[in-house]
């Protein structure tokens, strides 16, 4: 028996159909998320938060001795 290949099949994929969706999982948290952005909209997009440490001044206060140098 002789088998004529195709150039575009594998032996191992030869007439195969695709496989079926998987059904997904009842979530209550999709369906309530779901809800709330058919009511309210989508929420903001999110903003970034500055970083502390360039906020933040000096750590120490002057010294007065070098208050005084300054002037």
């Amino acid at each position: 028996m002789i088998i004529a290949r195709q150039p575009w099949a594998s032996y191992g994929k030869m007439g195969t159909m695709p496989r079926k969706k998987k059904v997904k999982k009842f979530r209550a948290v999709e369906a309530v998320k779901a809800l709330a952005r058919e009511r309210i909209g989508t929420p903001k997009a999110s903003q970034v938060v500055p970083d502390r440490r360039e906020e933040k001044g000096e750590k120490h206060k002057p010294t007065l001795g070098k208050m005084l140098d300054t002037e």
